[in-house]
């Protein structure tokens, strides 16, 4: 009915951009591998289908309403929030909490939990500006939030539950982008 912004020209090149400066980083201290540079493609893919999908649809116009819009922001938690969408915003973040952890030196929950709620307050932030600055298609909402930084947190729980098994962990370490001289460092719980 009203067109829409396409995806795919904003996002492919965020994407790239994205892993060139991950390698770069590996390079700069000296630890690029390919198994380091999977989790900066895993990263980056990560992260453009993120943008994809909370950021875009965003319209090229909306119909004139002729009386006042509402502001698209919910700060009220709980009430009408769907539990489909909160499964949906949690598992989401899963794999964000497992890739940060992959990136920290010392992946604790407080650091991960921290990282996925920065990122995700981003978003919500990115939702409320596109929605009212230049017709977006969707709310920020502070379930949203809570959700995909209880996401991120089981995210960190099971990379911290697999780092506790030997056979795990050294193959994780592999992975892992700091590293102690045995290739493994100990992932320890805030």
């Amino acid at each position: 009915m009203f067109g829409k912004l396409p995806t795919l020209p904003f996002v492919v090149p965020l994407g790239i951009v994205l892993f060139v400066v991950l390698l770069w980083l590996l390079h700069r201290r000296g630890r690029l591998t390919v198994a380091r540079s999977a989790v900066a493609a895993a990263t980056a893919l990560y992260s453009g289908g993120i943008v994809a999908n909370t950021v875009f649809p965003i319209y090229l116009a909306w119909p004139s309403s002729g009386g006042s819009e509402l502001l698209p922001l919910n700060l009220v938690p709980v009430v009408d929030y769907e539990i489909d969408d909160a499964v949906q915003n949690i598992l989401v973040f899963v794999p964000l909490g497992i890739l940060v952890s992959l990136m920290l030196a010392r992946p604790t929950w407080l650091r991960v939990i921290a990282i996925c709620a920065g990122i995700s307050l981003g978003i919500e932030v990115a939702q409320f500006l596109t929605a009212r600055l230049a017709h977006g298609g969707h709310v920020a909402d502070v379930n949203d939030w809570i959700s995909n930084s209880v996401g991120g947190v089981l995210g960190w729980a099971l990379s911290a539950a697999c780092m506790r098994q030997p056979v795990l962990a050294r193959w994780i370490g592999r992975f892992r982008w700091p590293t102690t001289q045995s290739g493994v460092r100990p992932s320890r719980s805030a």
